[in-house]
């Protein structure tokens, strides 16, 4: 495992059900994913002989973050496979590529432009059109590396292009969505793919705040999705674990906004409320096995923990978790990070229960009450 993260923790727990051994490679020791890992190797990503020592004692390489160094991908390559492959990563990370690549294989995207520039930017205000989305091309995720632009005004595009540095951008019109739904797609070497979702999101301050499943959206209009994240698969050659992220517009139609060749926070859920999760899923389709039968159990809805929940953002200062009744429709999960700071992601929480609405109901009541109430002001 690349990476050291909750994801990389939550791969290493699935792993460790299946009886497979891990051994996880990141810069910092103490991380979620070094702490339940069996064996670790802490060096930087551009330290390539280490990495090559770390591919030479496992059987396959896999990642929780798309922005893995293609050096660090080619080097652990060199021993054995890297899944999902460098293909996908080329196009994960930059958006320029993913959109473009996406459009050439007839998968629906929404209105967008590649900036260079600022006069491209200009261009692109002009024949988009605002409001608008400008991106970097490379890197940000939960909000950064983008700036909302409700007008063309030359100034406010001014200010946008200096903002993010003057750098290769994708500027992305903003669509008339319903909602915002995912689709987790898992396929293995013979090309079976299976599909968790669609799952509908909610964001708030441009994090992800409630994902719920089942999503509420028409069959029809469910089914389209499935059946663009398995061509998404197909046309990529994913062998592992992919996210699709989409907006479902007001009339009905599914476009792809962003893809993830990971396991993603929407399905974090898939933990509890399906027969097996994204991560068995990753386990078992990077060993190169056949992706694992699904089934959902109850409708779940999941609630990110953030650290503004920690008042002093110490760990130490925890929540109350024995107010919640976790049990078998209650779950809660603790990524056991040393610090929190408002917006990280320290755990989440999932509901089980009899519709996706009583799901979300109990996820967000369980989580208020542990959110830290502000003093009572003196009169």
């Amino acid at each position: 495992m690349l990476g050291g993260g909750q994801l990389g923790q939550m791969f290493c727990h699935a792993a460790k059900r299946a009886g497979i051994k891990t051994h996880v490679f990141c810069p910092g020791d103490g991380e979620p994913a070094t702490q339940v890992c069996d064996h670790k190797t802490i060096a930087a990503y551009n330290d390539l002989d280490a990495v090559e020592k770390f591919a030479q004692s496992v059987d396959a390489v896999t990642y929780e973050f798309e922005n893995v160094p293609a050096a660090t991908a080619a080097a652990c390559a060199k021993h054995c496979p890297v899944r999902p492959g460098q293909q996908v990563l080329a196009v994960a990370q930059d958006r320029i590529v993913e959109k473009t690549t996406l459009q050439s294989h007839g998968i629906p995207v929404g209105p967008f432009a590649k900036v260079e520039s600022l006069e491209g930017l200009r261009e692109a205000a002009k024949t988009i059109g605002s409001p608008a989305v400008l991106k970097t091309a490379s890197g940000g995720y939960d909000g950064k590396g983008q700036r909302v632009l409700h007008s063309a005004d030359e100034a406010g595009l001014i200010y946008a292009w200096e903002d993010l540095g003057k750098q290769p951008c994708v500027y992305e019109g903003f669509i008339d969505f319903e909602q915002e739904v995912s689709i987790v797609a898992a396929r293995g070497v013979n090309g079976e793919v299976v599909t968790y979702g669609p799952i509908a999101n909610t964001h708030r301050n441009h994090i992800l705040d409630i994902s719920v499943v089942p999503s509420g959206a028409p069959k029809n209009v469910e089914a389209e999705a499935v059946a663009i994240a398995k061509r998404v698969m197909e046309k990529l050659d994913v062998v592992g674990v992919l996210c699709v992220e989409f907006f479902q517009t007001r009339d009905g139609k599914m476009l792809v906004n962003e893809l993830a060749p990971r396991p993603h926070n929407s399905g974090h859920l898939t933990i509890d409320a399906y027969t097996y999760s994204q991560f068995d899923q990753q386990v078992a389709c990077v060993l190169g096995q056949p992706p694992l039968p699904i089934e959902l159990k109850q409708p779940a809805a999941m609630v990110n923990l953030l650290g503004d929940l920690w008042p002093a953002r110490e760990v130490a200062d925890a929540p109350l978790w024995g107010l919640l009744e976790a049990g078998d429709t209650l779950h809660l999960h603790l990524y056991g990070k040393a610090q929190a700071r408002p917006g990280r992601k320290m755990g989440h929480l999932t509901a089980l229960a009899r519709t996706p609405h009583e799901a979300i109901r109990d996820a967000v009541e369980a989580r208020s009450k542990v959110t830290p109430r502000p003093p009572l002001e003196r009169g």
